[in-house]
């Protein structure tokens, strides 16, 4: 019957492999690499570790032995994975035994070591404390062969005999004589697919069977062959019973509409760890961090590990994933790569002995202690609080606490049953397959008669079942919370897919070339709290496969995890949604139904074992010793087609294989750097966002999480083949050795600032910074600082240019001693000397920056600034100086403050002086003296009474002039930035390219919305061509010239004529309209009495730009533009070509600022000048 199936299903049968391992007589006590083992001669010898090997390997014909990972010191089963280069992963399943030794070359082996210790130690001064490191157990197919302790919790697995004799290590003797030795040995299950309770029911019901004094009711050989030869995978949807030595076992695959199969038990892994962090460790491997786990206990490593990576649906792990980390693989620690492994806490090493090489981009998950080092910055999960409690409801439904544990208790090895009730169960499912019939189904239905009388068939579920049934519905039911959670956050992603490529094999010849997903516009829809992971997460690998499979799918099938996530939505779209990642109702549990409903009824029962052609003799049982096997009965050919065994590159130990490794790591490396710095390069600049129809600049959030990815890519480069680094931080340790290499530079001219371009320079000013940051917060202090200055790339050639420091500090192999790619990686930082950066500025917003202000008067009239005592007041994103007095008959000063960010305005003014105290200002100069960014505040307008508008302060809008030009204002030279640029052009971009998109992208109006909220508003309204400066060329266009006022005429006396005629009017009760129209000429009137009563001297000019800049913020100017069209004072003020109806004053200007309703607007401090309405 399941032959048939073999065709449809390429590697259709249960287990590909069966091996057994322990110590053999051909390699007596050939110790483990002290390198490997983490071990040391001065140990006692009972408890180093030696070489052990695979005695049986079935079937025979594969290329490659697997990499079997046990190091126990008690008997315990756990579980590895072999990953192979496509992906595919094989799961092998282990139980340990140990078994006495019996051979005497081992027995007197040991006694020689012995002796040898004890010498040793006696003739040594001082005795040493063994030496333990976080190696892993030795080669590819070692076991841990001998075991014992020191202490009494190792006291069972080394039985004395001769009346109890004291232990061998204790007195650091053995006598072969009267001391009973143990060594392990390893039964161990190869299989496709992760049936991690089938495994270790197999696995413990054939070890019960070699322990019992009883024999099997067949000879192993055929539980063995059978499991491997005759038992099918369950077809997707569908239940399979199977026969062990003691009983039958139940395993099932999930249907195609059902998540993966996961059968790691999740409810240990937040036992084990907590909820909170278990989210949090969530957030991590989500945003690809390196996550390395540490545990005794190996099966726990598999559990997190395979537990973690089952909550990431839809989405998969693209990088390095090995849960137990083997010693000969040591190096890959050293990965500048993310990465998920697992180490084996070795008894005496503290986590602080652990030199890891990456510590500043690595989540450390410390399993035992039930604690969770993660990188600094880490953003929250979406609604991390709500997805928590959801979490710690489903575990509390089944009892599951989360309190400290160090491991999950075993699972209890079932009971063996009686013989002869065994017996009859097979027979039983004999007769439901069709195989019984005629006498035989005579005889049976007597004996299940005797059955029940006697009471020896069990019932339908026994305890062991029943807690493998409840893991199971408990898995379903956590990892359908967390899929909920990840579809209510990306149910909406597809509108946001660009399907620009015509055909697959266009966009295969260039994938980096086309925009696969409009990020920005993604983001301008969602909640600000979810803004700081989702920036992060979608510049991951595992976000753009998911992207990519999504495209591809459109020219070839999609994949099923894709497929699945699609449907999913596509059924969540007709139904009524309630708060996201809500689902109490069928949604959540019509899933554990579905599985539950499988394992209480199979669909398929397998062959049960049967007596096998074997040689009689052979393999006889005794109790404690697992028999050799007969190789010709389990070597045969099958039908079924099985997977080759194999594994990646990277698990090969060989020097000439880790030696590529690390090259490709280097290669990796390098294309890493580049794709980076084209991202920054093509966003900052603004391309892709403006295709979508989003903002086109890049701000703040995106920008940030480029220049953040940017900071870990350096520290995996720094970290990679290092052999000396001083505390967490790889980068910042190498600058500390080529500062105490070249020493210390001399102070700056100025205490605080950064005057010089060298990188000592640069270092000194971070090391002075902050007291209270740590060293990854002060390394990436130092390279935003260099981004911003446009010296990254020459800082970083200085610090590489020392070789014999790299020597000194990094392997052959590391990528800082790989010249020609190392030339490559500074070339691609160094385009980034392309755009300006306000990184250092917009992040380090705690800290004290020196900042130098030059007034800049007119050259004809200098001499003017002698007369006057001017002072200044800077402004910017983060806050503003105070008033700062300039010394008089000077133009500049100097002073330090808390970081202001990018600045936006500057206050300037002079105490009253009379008549004579004035001066022409042309612009106003602020230098930043750490970042070296130059900002000019022009202002071409008198200062002082009597001339101009008789204002003595004025506010003037800042431009930014690129880093490094000349501090000489007849030198100051620079574009405007895109970030500063001109707003209607940047206004009519944004709307333009959303103009024709409205059916693509709804979401256009939030997209505009979120350009004007990360846009600099003052620039906009108050700048160079803002909405201030376009309507008072407006109401100057036509304006009669002195005829009506005297000297100079200005658009705020019209207003205050006009306010002054509707207050005569409304004082005679002749003002038209109703109620409601006469609201806005009491507002009118309102506003321009209390700007006139403000004790601050603005000048008339100064007035109406607060005037402006109030009825735009309160949305009133629209309604006050018609009053003022129909005043009496219209036609008498304005020329009769500009005011030949008052359509032609008052409606485009009403039109264009009634668009701007739908805003908030926020004006700064400088702006309102006090002012309070």
């Amino acid at each position: 019957l399941w032959a048939s199936l073999s065709p449809s299903y390429p590697h259709c049968v249960l287990t590909h492999h069966i091996l057994v391992a322990c110590l053999t007589i051909s390699l007596s006590l050939l110790p483990v690499s002290l390198s490997l083992s983490g071990e040391g001669f001065d140990q006692s010898p009972i408890r180093r570790s030696f070489k052990s090997k695979v005695l049986v390997h079935y079937p025979e014909s594969t290329d490659h032995h697997p990499h079997l990972c046990s190091y126990a010191r008690e008997p315990l089963f756990h579980s590895f994975t072999i990953t192979a280069d496509d992906g595919t992963r094989t799961y092998g399943f282990v139980h340990t035994f140990y078994e006495r030794v019996t051979n005497p070359r081992i027995t007197t082996a040991m006694q020689t070591l012995f002796q040898m210790h004890r010498v040793e130690h006696q003739a040594s001064s001082s005795a040493s404390s063994p030496s333990s490191s976080y190696g892993s157990s030795p080669s590819a197919c070692s076991m841990e062969s001998l075991l014992s302790s020191l202490d009494g919790s190792d006291a069972d697995s080394l039985a004395g005999g001769g009346g109890g004799s004291p232990c061998p290590g204790c007195t650091a003797s053995f006598d072969p004589a009267s001391d009973t030795l143990y060594g392990s040995k390893a039964l161990c299950l190869l299989m496709p697919l992760p049936f991690l309770q089938a495994a270790r029911n197999f696995l413990s019901q054939l070890y019960q069977a070699v322990m019992s004094p009883a024999a099997p009711p067949l000879p192993l050989e055929s539980y063995i062959h059978n499991v491997l030869y005759e038992v099918p995978l369950p077809p997707p949807g569908r239940s399979l019973r199977f026969h062990g030595v003691q009983g039958p076992i139940v395993c099932q695959q999930p249907d195609a509409t059902d998540l993966p199969l996961g059968e790691y038990p999740l409810g240990d892994a937040f036992a084990l760890l907590g909820v909170d962090n278990v989210v949090r460790l969530l957030t991590c491997v989500l945003l690809e961090m390196q996550v390395l786990l540490y545990s005794r206990d190996l099966q726990c490593l598999m559990t997190v590990a395979e537990g973690i990576t089952c909550l990431l649906f839809p989405f998969q792990w693209q990088h390095i994933y090995l849960p137990i980390l083997p010693g000969p693989l040591l190096h890959l620690l050293d990965a500048p790569v993310p990465f998920l492994m697992g180490l084996q806490r070795r008894d005496g090493v503290q986590r602080s002995s652990l030199n890891l090489p990456h510590e500043a981009t690595l989540c450390f998950v410390d399993i035992d202690n039930r604690s969770l080092e993660v990188p600094e910055g880490l953003p929250s999960f979406p609604d991390q609080d709500q997805l928590a409690q959801e979490l710690r409801e489903v575990l509390l439904r089944y009892g599951v606490t989360s309190q400290p544990a160090s491991s999950p208790p075993p699972p209890a090895s079932p009971s063996p049953r009686p013989p002869a009730s065994l017996v009859l169960e097979d027979l039983i499912e004999d007769r439901q397959n069709g195989n019984l019939g005629g006498e035989e189904l005579a005889v049976l239905e007597r004996l299940q008669a005797l059955a029940c009388r006697g009471r020896c068939l069990t019932g339908p579920l026994e305890d062991r079942e029943q807690k493998e049934l409840r893991s199971a519905k408990m898995n379903v039911e956590l990892r359908e919370v967390v899929a909920g959670r990840l579809a209510a956050v990306f149910g909406r992603y597809e509108e946001f897919v660009s399907h620009s490529a015509s055909d697959l094999d266009s966009w295969l010849s260039n994938p980096e070339g086309t925009c696969s997903f409009h990020k920005g516009s993604f983001l301008s829809i969602q909640p600000v709290s979810h803004l700081h992971f989702l920036s992060r997460f979608l510049e991951t690998s595992m976000f753009l496969a998911f992207v990519d499979r999504k495209l591809i799918s459109r020219w070839v099938d999609s994949e099923p995890l894709q497929r699945l996530f699609d449907q999913r939505l596509e059924r969540g779209r007709g139904v009524p949604q309630g708060p996201p990642g809500c689902q109490k109702g069928p949604a959540l549990f019509e899933p554990v139904q579905t599985g539950e409903q499988r394992l209480l009824k199979t669909d398929h029962t397998a062959i049960h074992p049967h007596l096998l052609d074997m040689r009689i003799g052979q393999g006889l049982h005794q109790p404690g010793f697992f028999p050799t096997l007969q190789a010709d009965v389990l070597s045969r050919h099958c039908s079924f087609r099985r997977r080759n065994l194999c594994y990646s590159r990277l698990l090969d130990p060989s020097p000439s294989a880790v030696t590529q490794t690390h090259r490709e790591f280097v290669y990796g490396l390098l294309n890493e750097c580049r794709l980076k710095t084209k991202r920054l390069l093509v966003e900052r600049i603004g391309k892709e966002s403006l295709e979508a129809g989003g903002p086109g600049d890049l701000s703040g959030l995106q920008e940030g999480t480029l220049i953040q990815g940017l900071c870990d890519l350096l520290e995996r480069t720094w970290g990679h083949g290092l052999t000396l680094k001083q505390g967490p931080s790889t980068l910042w340790s190498h600058l500390l050795h080529y500062q105490a290499v070249r020493g210390k530079s001399d102070s700056p001219a100025r205490p605080s600032g950064v005057c010089g371009g060298h990188v000592i320079t640069v270092l000194v000013f971070v090391q002075r910074m902050s007291e209270g940051l740590s060293e990854v917060a002060l390394v990436r202090a130092w390279i935003h600082l260099a981004l911003e200055k446009k010296l990254l790339s020459k800082h970083l050639k200085e610090l590489l240019s020392d070789q014999e420091l790299l020597r000194q500090l990094y392997r052959p192999h590391a990528f800082l001693l790989c010249g020609e790619e190392r030339e490559q990686f500074l070339f691609h930082l160094l385009s980034l000397n392309a755009v300006d950066y306000l990184c250092f500025t917009r992040v380090f917003t705690a800290i004290s920056i020196p900042y130098r202000v030059v007034i800049i008067p007119m050259k004809k009239l200098s001499i003017a600034m002698t007369t006057v005592n001017p002072w200044v007041c800077v402004s910017g994103e983060l806050g503003n100086s105070g008033v700062r007095q300039i010394p008089k008959n000077t133009q500049e000063i100097f002073f330090q403050c808390q970081n202001l960010g990018r600045l936006s305005t500057l206050q300037l003014g002079q105490d009253s002086g009379g008549l004579l105290a004035k001066c022409f200002i042309e612009c106003v100069v602020v230098y930043n003296e750490v970042t070296g960014h130059t900002y000019k505040f022009p202002c071409g307008r008198w200062l002082g009474k009597g001339v101009g508008d008789g204002s003595l302060e004025r506010v003037l809008i800042g431009q930014l002039v690129s880093p490094g030009a000349e501090e000489d204002s007849g030198k100051l030279s620079g574009t405007t930035p895109a970030e500063l640029g001109s707003p209607p052009q940047a206004v009519q971009a944004v709307l333009g390219s959303l103009g024709g998109r409205s059916s693509t992208y709804p979401e256009s109006r939030a997209q505009c919305v979120f350009f004007f909220q990360r846009e600099n508003l003052t620039v906009l309204l108050c700048g160079e061509g803002g909405l201030v400066q376009a309507l008072h060329k407006f109401f100057l266009h036509g304006l009669r010239s002195n005829r009506l006022f005297q000297r100079n005429v200005f658009v705020w006396d019209f207003v205050e004529k006009a306010v002054v005629s509707m207050d005569t009017v409304d004082q005679t009760d002749d003002l038209p309209g109703s109620e409601s129209q006469r609201m806005p000429a009491d507002s009118l009137c309102h506003y321009v009495h209390a700007i006139n009563d403000s004790p601050r001297n603005m000048g008339k000019e100064g007035k109406f730009q607060l005037f402006l800049c109030l009825g735009v913020r309160d949305g009133l100017i629209s309604r006050w533009l018609p009053l003022l069209a129909e005043s009496p004072l219209t036609p008498r003020t304005f020329e009769e070509s500009a005011c030949s109806g008052t359509a032609v004053l008052w409606t485009p200007s009403r039109g264009v600022v009634h668009t701007l309703h739908g805003f908030t607007v926020t004006l700064e401090a400088s702006l309102v000048r006090g002012v309070t309405l």
